[in-house]
């Protein structure tokens, strides 16, 4: 059942700005279920460079999945333009994420959020997960909301800050190493596209979905 919701709620992400606008998010009711739809293909094999990225430059193999075209609401310089929730609403690459986010309520709380660092789980991220195991998690709107601020760190980590160990918004802690454009979170979840700006946020797409201590 959750499966077959999520794909209307990933249809209509590209509504998230409006329903932000609007403070509406949080009385969205419509669960979002397990159907992955991944919009791009992203080539993660190419090996980073471990030179450190130009001062707000963005990097990683799954960069290259981003819309080029400054007028699509996806591309590097639309999402630079508005916060970090309306601007994942534009990326082919986050529609998923972006309809967990609404179904937990969190859409105006990001996009009000001042200066955080988000790592965004792409679609194939989600993917990843056994059905049962997510949609457990999709069924319970508290639940969601734990995991999806698990990902959400304050302040804004530029790639020379990201190394390290950080306090999230769930109040749990997650870790990440490397250096230059290859970083790992909490061991397992790569970059694939990093120092993504939004008006609020600074991004790094990652490849697994980080999952808080119970």
């Amino acid at each position: 059942m959750f499966r077959t919701k999520l794909a209307a709620v990933a249809a209509a992400s590209a509504l998230v700005l409006s329903l932000a606008a609007c403070g509406d998010s949080s009385d969205d009711t419509a669960a979002p279920a397990s159907t992955m739809t991944t919009g791009a293909t992203m080539t993660t094999g190419a090996a980073p460079s471990s030179a450190a990225p130009m001062m707000g430059a963005q990097f990683g193999a799954g960069c290259a999945a981003v819309p080029s075209d400054p007028a699509n609401p996806g591309s590097f310089d639309a999402m630079a333009k508005v916060p970090v929730a309306s601007a994942a609403s534009g990326n082919p690459l986050l529609s998923t994420l972006v309809g967990a986010v609404k179904f937990a309520g969190l859409v105006d709380s990001l996009n009000n959020a001042k200066d955080v660092t988000v790592f965004a789980p792409t679609n194939d991220a989600f993917g990843k997960i056994a059905k049962a195991d997510l949609d457990k998690v999709l069924a319970d709107p508290a639940t969601l909301k734990s995991v999806l601020t698990y990902h959400v760190v304050p302040g804004k980590l530029s790639p020379s800050d990201l190394a390290g160990t950080h306090k999230t918004l769930q109040g749990g802690e997650l870790t990440v190493s490397g250096s230059g454009t290859s970083f790992t979170v909490n061991g397992n979840a790569m970059v694939v596209c990093g120092n993504v700006q939004t008006a609020n946020a600074t991004v790094y797409l990652i490849d697994t979905v980080l999952m808080p201590k119970s």
